[in-house]
């Protein structure tokens, strides 16, 4: 017997989001960790619902509308409230280190690694920018996960945590601008560090498909009922 479908629901906060983009997949991750149920709606970049800029106008995803109105548009943010309320991966409490420092290794990544990963994946966008020197400083910013991954099999010790998740979407974008390259030149580490998350079953949960939202469309709930 089918389950019948899921009904709008005034409670129930508002995920718009972008199946392949990386600062999504964060947001999705946490969610699901945390069994946080949200309606989901899958947008096109080129196409953005007017609903969603208008309760965001920096109009890039993700976006989360509560059901009280307040906007929460940063991934990192999606993440730490969904996880806050409801951790049971424990990714917040790692076995080596501490949140403050996931979070200062997230935001360090995610400025000097994104940028040259940016100018290397978009060359074309920048003006000055060298496609092979970016991808270079790019491989070059992975040092730190490097150096890590080496003495253990996750970033913060032997189980996943918050910026195994948070970064390695990142990685994989890097990774699969020239994966052949990648896979010959980025630290053996880091390469079957990103491998085993890809393979995941929760990057499989994460990253189905789903038909793109348009206003009046039957309500996709995201993590899906069992």
């Amino acid at each position: 017997m089918n389950n019948p479908a899921p009904q709008a629901d005034a409670s129930r906060p508002i995920l718009y989001s972008f199946r392949r983009c990386p600062y999504a997949m964060r947001g999705r991750m946490g969610l699901f960790a945390s069994s946080q149920v949200v309606e989901l709606r899958e947008i096109v970049l080129r196409d953005k619902p007017a609903h969603m800029i208008e309760m965001s106008p920096k109009g890039t995803v993700p976006v989360l509308i509560m059901p009280d109105g307040r906007v929460i548009d940063e991934s990192l943010d999606i993440m730490l409230w969904a996880l806050s309320s409801r951790d049971p991966l424990g990714w917040l409490n790692p076995n080596e280190g501490s949140l403050d420092q996931m979070l200062e290794l997230i935001a360090h990544m995610d400025g000097d690694f994104k940028r040259h990963l940016d100018r290397y994946k978009y060359a074309t966008r920048y003006e000055d920018a060298d496609e092979l020197i970016e991808r270079g400083m790019a491989l070059v910013a992975l040092d730190p996960l490097a150096e890590r991954l080496k003495q253990r099999p996750q970033l913060f010790g032997s189980k996943i945590s918050l910026a195994d998740i948070a970064l390695f979407p990142f990685v994989r974008q890097f990774a699969n601008t020239n994966r052949t390259w990648f896979d010959q030149a980025a630290p053996s580490p880091v390469v079957n560090w990103l491998r085993g998350h890809e393979a995941s079953q929760l990057f499989s949960d994460i990253f189905r498909r789903w038909m793109v939202w348009k206003e009046g469309d039957p309500v996709t709930l995201f993590p899906a009922p069992e």
